[in-house]
């Protein structure tokens, strides 16, 4: 940072009398599941038969894995019911969906169905998995094959049917957004049939679902078709439509204390009207338990919010509106940059993490840590403002990273915790004094006389109050149910064009 002493790090103009950028507008995210079921490969080094099942005893999360056999042909998993009476068994092979498949026909509306319980999975790409703060949609899960048998393994198979199965997860971040009185998650599986021999003579699935939730009601699973009209999940080579699509629909409703994660796990029990006894497949969980990204989260805890549920492994991204707030946003993004571990850049991957109303941070003297400590260590009452041109206005010191954040250079034990404000990068705003109408972010040289080093851990700068007040004044910490160390990312879209920090960079307007 030294070598801009006497120059601008970053120019801007002033701030726009309007803007497009919505600051809490979030973009679905490819998600690879940790343990999903044997239809997919899991996380490197954890088998499907062996750790996972492991850890999930351990954790008391829902499985169901029944035995499975090898006679299934490479890159799929093939589980078989007991020999009946008769010498046939019924068995289900899982294979990984096709990344390139088509959508089917019976798909191929131009909206999602009435009965979708997450709108926007509706035209994802097959083959992968998807997820926000609220809503999951996977689409990796691919198809099941159901072979019904003669124990001779030189038979053939008697009969065959083949279904293609996706899934869906919503939570409800506040109670009575579901409509309901309680904090909420709903749960949707989507099969669709794509072949069902007329041998068999009809074809039931069951799902099975499970939780671990200590202050949960669930109800049973309920049918739908398409239409959102009651059915079945019976199928019958004799029905009107014998392919249409059917699915199960599971709410549960939390009424606990404090906070839950609750773990999941899935499976599907088939029947055939020929015989056999009935075949499980097991379709994962929601994740493990060092990952657990298919887990909602409920909580009662946030003050100013009704109690509510959300998927916390997605990590938010609030976006600071540059247009109407540039000094700030130059700020934050020149810090993102220069600041030893990033904090808060999406482009360097790095995370902040909440301060939230459950945190068990204390301070030297034990008493509980708030985010005003944090800004009265880095911005204490004795700091003044570096002088600057009047139509800055009124200017007020401005930390980085927030006082909000356990990356604060005020929050104790922290990883940028400094011992006070003249550790950190001194900045501030002032009109650039080049005949232009142009601002720009300065060395403030009154406590480090060759100005930022560029190693500082922290920033305190002297940005005009509305800006400081109004970059964060949509900041939505009890609607993403944010508790204490939820990781969040902070986006600055007017000067992430810039590809280094090395020259001036000068704002854009998006």
């Amino acid at each position: 940072m030294g070598e801009f002493q006497d120059h601008p790090y970053v120019t801007f103009p002033a701030p726009q009398t309007s803007s497009t950028i919505d600051p809490v507008a979030q973009t679905e995210v490819e998600f690879t599941r940790s343990d999903p079921g044997p239809a997919l490969p899991t996380t490197a080094g954890i088998g499907r038969d062996g750790d996972s099942r492991e850890t999930a005893k351990k954790n008391k999360r829902p499985r169901v894995s029944p035995d499975t056999t090898s006679d299934a042909k490479p890159g799929t998993k093939r589980t078989c019911s007991t020999v009946d009476a008769k010498g046939h068994k019924l068995c289900i092979e899982l294979n990984p969906p096709d990344k390139n498949e088509k959508k089917s026909p019976y798909l191929a509306a131009a909206a999602a169905p009435n009965s979708e319980l997450v709108g926007w999975c509706y035209d994802k790409p097959s083959g992968l998995d998807y997820m926000n703060r609220t809503d999951a949609c996977m689409k990796s899960i691919g198809s099941a094959t159901l072979i019904f048998t003669d124990t001779d393994p030189d038979s053939p198979a008697l009969g065959t049917a083949s279904f293609n199965v996706e899934q869906r997860i919503k939570t409800y971040p506040t109670k009575g957004d579901s409509g309901s009185n309680f904090a909420e998650f709903d749960q949707q599986i989507v099969v669709t049939p794509s072949y069902i021999d007329p041998v068999l003579r009809g074809v039931t699935l069951r799902w099975n679902v499970g939780n671990s939730c200590l202050a949960c009601v669930t109800s049973n699973v309920r049918w739908t078709d398409d239409q959102n009209s009651p059915a079945d999940a019976y199928w019958s080579i004799s029905d009107l439509n014998p392919y249409e699509v059917r699915r199960g629909n599971v709410t549960t409703q939390w009424n606990g204390m404090g906070k839950e994660t609750i773990d999941l796990g899935w499976s599907i029990t088939a029947t055939v009207n020929a015989g056999g006894n009935p075949a499980t497949a097991d379709y994962g969980t929601s994740g493990l338990a060092f990952v657990r990204e298919l887990a909602p989260r409920c909580d009662d805890i946030l003050g100013s919010a009704a109690p509510g549920c959300v998927l916390p492994y997605f990590k938010p991204t609030y976006t600071v509106d540059t247009n109407l707030n540039p000094a700030a946003g130059a700020y934050y993004w020149l810090m993102q940059e220069k600041m030893p571990d990033h904090s808060g850049s999406l482009k360097w991957d790095s995370l902040l993490q909440y301060l939230g109303p459950d945190s068990t941070a204390t301070g030297p003297d034990g008493s509980a840590w708030t985010s005003k400590k944090s800004r009265d260590k880095i911005c204490p009452t004795s700091w003044t403002a570096h002088p600057s041109d009047s139509s800055l206005g009124t200017r007020t010191c401005d930390e980085y990273a927030m006082a909000s954040t356990h990356e604060s250079g005020g929050f104790p034990g922290g990883v940028n915790e400094v011992t006070g404000g003249d550790k950190c990068a001194q900045l501030y705003a002032d009109k650039m004094g080049d005949g232009s109408a142009n601002f720009g972010l300065l060395a403030d040289t009154r406590v480090a006389v060759n100005g930022p080093t560029g190693t500082e851990e922290c920033g305190r700068a002297a940005i005009p109050a509305t800006q400081n007040s109004g970059a964060f004044n949509k900041y939505p910490a009890p609607s993403w149910r944010l508790l204490d160390k939820d990781g969040f990312f902070l986006s600055n879209p007017g000067f992430e064009h810039c590809t280094s920090a090395a020259t001036t960079c000068a704002w854009r307007k998006v």
